[in-house]
């Protein structure tokens, strides 16, 4: 694997102070599943009563560990629960031995935590097509519940990186009446990100007190705008997975209405995928594409993500080059409505072409010097409705060829 030599540039200033989740314990390990000299095992521990939701990859090929984990969701139970995951392998494309190894991981922390089976929700990420050495982390079990601690979510968060360069977290406490919950999560995610989920795993957790419909309501129609609105590379993992446990620990009770919470939700998750994007594997530009005006919603996602996805857009941004021409581009080819005469291009606040022509006031120096920065924000009208989404990518640069190009060596 190339050896990943520095934090991405984009990588904000440190790993939030999270706190406690009242609720919740951590612990990790170094397994030795793929990497030496890392932990790359964690184990998460709710309490009673904790309520789960999950959205996963819409991938033909899912993993063994997200089959499993989309069968368990709105099992209701007032046990505890677990969360088991490993980076290094994915456990994908590896049949019935991948099944066989899920299932004998799940079932030595239910022995362990003294837990049914189906409360036990696991995920892998790493290399496709490789068995998963599930001895190693059995072996780990011990370990993992002896290290259980209320104050280890940081460490979880860095046991499940893969060509991440840095641990991932956000947190956000919301007022709800004149009580308080806390809402956290960590996440992984750097390449191989697009959305319908991307290569990411998130872990999310709150304290409130939230049904498991309400709960899975809350976290699918947050996802759309949050990690299904970003992309690193157009590729669609076999091993998605976001999980948002409830433990009801503050003892405050929280519906699918409650906009004061549905609102924390979104900024953490919002946070957890901008880091996505920010970590992206070699990049060295952050980018918002917001598109408006188009027919719908639904083609404004369109025309956002053909834009975000195109090869050619991606490196002249990495190159710093206003090429507004490859925009216009990926905007005709997406297959949604369009009208050539009708599109308005800004970068920033520089408005670069207007009815089917290059604005008057655009000079090629303002589009350069704008491309310089590290945080971008490119606008499109489509001038044909009132349809809109905004969609979060990254460069391009020679660094991903490289991270790829050795991802197995």
């Amino acid at each position: 694997m190339a050896e990943i030599l520095h934090i991405s540039p984009l990588a904000p200033e440190g790993f939030p102070d999270i706190g406690v989740i009242d609720g919740v314990r951590f612990s990790s390990a170094a397994a030795g599943v793929k990497y030496k000299g890392r932990t790359d095992v964690m184990l998460a521990q709710l309490s009673a009563g904790s309520t789960i939701a999950g959205v996963f990859t819409s991938s033909a090929t899912r993993s063994a560990p997200v089959l499993d984990c989309q069968e368990k969701l709105g099992l209701i139970s007032d046990e505890g629960a677990a969360i088991i995951v490993n980076s290094g392998n994915s456990n994908a494309f590896t049949g019935k031995i991948g099944t066989d190894a899920m299932k004998a991981v799940v079932n030595g922390v239910a022995d362990k935590l003294s837990l049914s089976p189906e409360r036990v929700f696991s995920a892998s990420t790493g290399v496709i097509g490789e068995p998963l050495p599930a001895d190693r982390i059995i072996n780990k079990l011990d370990d993992l519940v002896r290290d259980l601690s209320e104050n280890g979510i940081e460490d979880a968060a860095r046991a499940i990186m893969t060509t991440d360069t840095y641990a991932k977290g956000a947190v956000a406490e919301v007022q709800i009446g004149a009580k308080t919950v806390k809402i956290a999560g960590i996440a992984k995610g750097s390449g191989m990100i697009a959305p319908d989920m991307a290569t990411m795993l998130v872990y999310l957790f709150t304290d409130a007190q939230v049904p498991q419909e309400d709960l899975q309501t809350l976290l699918s129609e947050v996802n759309k705008y949050t990690f299904n609105a970003i992309t690193v590379d157009s590729d669609t993992s076999t091993s998605d997975t976001v999980l948002l446990a409830a433990t009801g620990g503050s003892k405050v009770a929280v519906t699918k209405d409650t906009t004061e919470f549905k609102a924390g939700l979104h900024s953490v998750m919002r946070d957890l995928a901008h880091q996505v994007v920010r970590d992206g594997e070699g990049a060295s530009k952050f980018v918002e594409i917001e598109v408006i005006g188009a027919q719908n919603d639904r083609d404004a996602k369109t025309h956002a993500f053909a834009i975000a996805n195109s090869p050619l857009v991606k490196t002249a941004l990495a190159g710093s080059d206003p090429n507004w021409g490859r925009i216009v581009m990926a905007i005709g080819k997406s297959g949604a409505l369009a009208d050539r005469d009708r599109i308005k291009i800004w970068f920033g606040d520089i408005l670069v072409a207007t009815d089917g022509f290059v604005a008057q006031s655009y000079t090629e120096n303002d589009g350069a010097s704008y491309m310089q920065q590290a945080e971008l924000r490119i606008r499109v009208d489509i001038g044909l409705g009132a349809g809109r989404f905004t969609a979060w990518t990254c460069d391009l640069t020679h660094q991903y060829v490289s991270i790829n190009a050795d991802y197995r060596s």
